[in-house]
């Protein structure tokens, strides 16, 4: 892991890899590279983190997955965000909205 990146905090891969797939159907490298992208290159998604999660999301209903063929001519598995995975994303981003202001609150009175 390169000096500049930094550690994700349990959970946020329920957040990012739901909001990445926001946009539209990825394979599961896309995503780790659009996170990436997205963070200016500070937050690397390892596959030993990214492929659990996703299983972990595909079994709670929240993403939907199926086979195709990636850009580099490979077979791939795409996942695509659920209804129930949108509904997720909003209060996952509201919980940490809320843990965010808490922790601040905290670090601006100890």
């Amino acid at each position: 892991m390169p000096e500049d990146s930094l550690q994700l905090l349990p959970g946020t891969l329920y957040m990012l890899i739901p909001r990445t797939l926001a946009g539209g159907p990825m394979h599961g490298y896309a995503i780790a590279r659009r996170i990436k992208q997205c963070s200016a290159g500070v937050l690397e998604v390892e596959e030993g983190w990214l492929y659990p999660a996703l299983n972990r999301m595909l079994v709670k209903g929240w993403l939907k997955a199926e086979w195709g063929m990636s850009e580099t001519n490979r077979k791939a598995r795409y996942y695509r965000l659920t209804r129930e995975g949108r509904k997720q994303l909003e209060a996952e981003a509201e919980e940490f909205g809320k843990l965010i202001a808490v922790i601040q609150l905290v670090m601006k009175r100890a």
